[in-house]
């Protein structure tokens, strides 16, 4: 046998085995997974054809002369010949084709492991675990964690101290500013509050029922100051002859109806991290990548900085 053969054998062994040390042997391993056995199949077959390259060609140049009819082009005096494409090059582009196209279609199903679904289901099962350690936490508990919660994910638009930072959010430490009000009056709401589409509409469709007509931009100003300052003031006939009917004479709301304007309460807040919210000063995000029982720890510390 040739010794650049000889070679050849032995390197091919020694790379399959180092391979095989490298994954196999590893935590983890092939674990009988098509992807790793896939991988590991990969580069046993990359080893073997660089090689088998190496070696074909190698003995060509120690043994070969070149023949055949030169191209009329040449670069600085170095031609090239007209040959046909190797048998073997042919073989190994036509094989490396059909391995890719099975591999990308079939030997590698779209819903095989990958590392993203692995990180989702970790996730989940995390996700799940914690809901279920903190399932039973009174509203002391909640509170504190909801803290915790919003010094991490909510003070950088928000502020360390909710008040917003100058209108780059919403002043959590109280219900509504007049300038919300006016917005959602004047450009009606999804009512993502309620954690349901039932709109509510614009002016447009407000009537008072005192006067029998459209809602006028002076008593929209009046009514907005009066929400705002939590039900006080000029204003009351206003709110009871247009809003009380949805949210009722005490502003507090309607289960499936119309959302409290007067208080956070926990779900509402739920229910703005599940939908996010559009108002007067920009879209607020929804917030997906905190659980259930984040959500309503959040609910109940946002709540507890109006009362």
């Amino acid at each position: 046998m040739n010794k650049l053969v000889l070679t050849g054998i032995i390197a091919v062994l020694v790379l399959a085995g180092a391979t095989y040390l490298a994954i196999g042997t590893t935590k983890g391993g092939l674990n009988g997974d098509i992807v790793n056995t896939l991988a590991v199949a990969g580069a046993l077959a990359l080893a073997v054809i660089t090689i088998f390259v190496v070696v074909k060609y190698v003995r060509q140049m120690q043994t070969d002369k070149a023949t055949g009819e030169l191209a009329e082009e040449n670069w600085d005096g170095i031609g090239e010949y007209k040959n046909e494409l190797p048998i073997g090059w042919a073989v190994l582009f036509m094989g490396v084709v059909v391995w890719g196209i099975w591999y990308f279609l079939a030997g590698y199903p779209v819903n095989a492991y990958s590392q993203i679904g692995e990180y989702n289901e970790d996730v989940a099962a995390h996700n799940a675990k914690f809901n279920a350690q903190f399932a039973n936490m009174d509203a002391a508990t909640k509170t504190e964690m909801g803290e915790s919660i919003f010094l991490v994910q909510c003070v950088q638009c928000h502020g360390i101290n909710a008040d917003g930072m100058d209108g780059k959010a919403a002043n959590l430490n109280q219900r509504v500013e007049a300038k919300t009000v006016k917005y959602v009056i004047e450009h009606g709401s999804n009512n993502h509050l309620l954690g349901t589409e039932m709109p509510m509409p614009d002016r447009n469709g407000l009537f008072n029922a005192n006067t029998g007509a459209l809602i006028t931009d002076a008593e929209i100003e009046t009514v907005a100051n009066y929400v705002a300052n939590g039900m006080k003031g000029k204003g009351a006939e206003i709110f009871a002859g247009t809003c009380a009917a949805c949210h009722g004479a005490d502003g507090k709301g309607q289960p499936y109806v119309a959302p409290n304007i007067v208080e956070f309460t926990p779900q509402l807040v739920v229910n703005v991290l599940n939908h996010g919210k559009k108002g007067a000063i920009g879209t607020m995000p929804a917030f997906t990548i905190l659980t259930d029982v984040q959500k309503d720890a959040l609910g109940h510390y946002v709540t507890s900085l109006s009362q």
